[in-house]
């Protein structure tokens, strides 16, 4: 048993990343360290990577270096650490580097004879490592699958967490009330492809929201990215009829144009995405619908873009999550020729930024002087506390702590122009 020993952990890129550090922390903290912030000194330093693009890489690095500096012993795990094991096991100060197999293993290993570096070969990982989210947050995010099977022409994170595999339903299910147990109100479904659940288990993603619907006594559960073609009208139907599912979707889209997206040896066509958009705005009207989109794929041409922008225009969705293209070693789509400039994808960028803020404040404006159930956050931000309808608008009152995890009847009342957020009025 460790006693005064104290431990941090930075986490950057996805929820699924988000979940895993929360598991690795309450590790340390069952063998009696204490948690505090990133930013403090601490025994241990955990940086969990990213490596979705060159720049989540750079922003990897920068951070373990950051690490460096603030703690004793220093652990570099995650996406990134997978693929740049050994650059990042030569920077001074960084004890461990661990890869996606070993990540689980850090407080075993710092407290056994180690070597530098664990690295696993990808292909031979199976293991699903359990996880969600338990320490410092309203919400909780579960980890329900893990890796990728698809072969998307951009992608590198399946290099970096292997084949799609996942816990049978009904441990994840014990995962679930656990978490409500932990008193948490609301529970964010997260992994790499969560549609593609039962790879490993031979269930499918529908029969696991049937569980947790059945069996989770909790008011909200939240769905993480979907692929539009795994997005079936079971799922859709469920969520519509569903007390405990929200109405909130985040698909994936990529990009408007059919050319484009047989580049990207996506799974789909813009028809398909149209028919799923079509489908949730008419059995749920105030559905929230987030879409990722990447800009300057190499070949992209100008009438590619105008395409993809006025398909999306086209579209009643909620909110923009724009990537410009990030080339990545290993990949397909690395060694396509006519590559976009940087000038064309910041300007294609900035033009889908536009169509997003316009969407997005629409979405706002149509639901305002009407009551929804708000989930408060526990920050205090300028004596005002933040929370979230069911349909995801960021929702903003006058600070209280007796607000804090609590789910309140808020009547939406204007967008406040400087924070972007809706002003509501408690009225329960």
């Amino acid at each position: 048993m460790s006693e005064n020993k104290t431990v941090s952990a930075t986490t950057l890129g996805c929820k699924l990343n988000f979940a895993e550090t929360s598991a690795i922390l309450q590790q340390f903290v069952e063998n009696g360290y204490q948690v505090v912030p990133w930013g403090q000194e601490a025994d241990v330093v955990i940086v969990n990577t990213c490596t979705v693009t060159s720049q989540a890489d750079k922003k990897s690095k920068k951070t373990i270096h950051k690490a460096t500096r603030l703690g004793k012993r220093v652990v570099v795990i995650g996406c990134s650490a997978q693929l740049k094991a050994q650059e990042y096991a030569k920077i001074p100060g960084v004890e461990l580097v661990l890869g996606a197999k070993d990540k689980f293993r850090v407080y075993q290993l710092l407290h056994s004879p180690h070597d530098k570096l664990y690295h696993s070969e990808i292909q031979q990982i199976t293991d699903f490592n359990h996880a969600y989210s338990s320490i410092g947050r309203t919400r909780s995010f579960l980890k329900v699958q893990d890796g990728c099977d698809y072969k998307c022409s951009y992608c590198i994170i399946p290099k970096a967490r292997g084949k799609s595999r996942n816990a049978p339903i009904a441990q994840l299910v014990e995962d679930a009330k656990k978490i409500v147990q932990a008193g948490y109100k609301e529970i964010v479904l997260t992994g790499v492809n969560i549609g593609d659940f039962g790879r490993s288990t031979g269930e499918k993603f529908i029969d696991l929201l049937y569980a947790l619907e059945k069996n989770v006594p909790v008011p909200r559960i939240r769905i993480s990215s979907v692929e539009p073609e795994l997005l079936n009208d079971q799922i859709i139907e469920l969520v519509a009829r569903s007390r405990k599912f929200l109405p909130h979707f985040h698909i994936p889209l990529q990009s408007g144009s059919d050319r484009i997206l047989r580049l990207m040896r996506r799974r789909y066509n813009t028809r398909l995405f149209e028919q799923r958009i079509r489908r949730i705005k008419s059995l749920i009207p105030d559905a929230f619908i987030g879409i990722d989109v990447i800009v300057g794929f190499p070949g992209e041409t100008d009438e590619d873009f105008r395409q993809t922008y006025q398909f999306l225009e086209s579209l009643p969705f909620s909110y923009l999550h724009i990537f410009p293209y990030s080339d990545r070693p290993g990949t397909d789509a690395s060694r396509l020729p006519d590559k976009v400039p940087y000038d064309k994808k910041r300007e294609r960028e900035q033009l889908l930024q536009q169509l997003s803020s316009k969407k997005h404040r629409q979405f706002y404006e149509q639901h305002l002087n009407n009551t929804y159930n708000v989930l408060f956050e526990a920050r205090n931000r300028e004596q005002k506390i933040l929370g979230f309808t069911d349909n995801y608008i960021k929702v903003e009152i006058d600070y209280s702590a007796d607000l804090v995890n609590q789910i309140r009847k808020v009547k939406l009342l204007k967008i406040d122009d400087e924070t972007g957020n809706v002003i509501g009025e408690i009225i329960d």
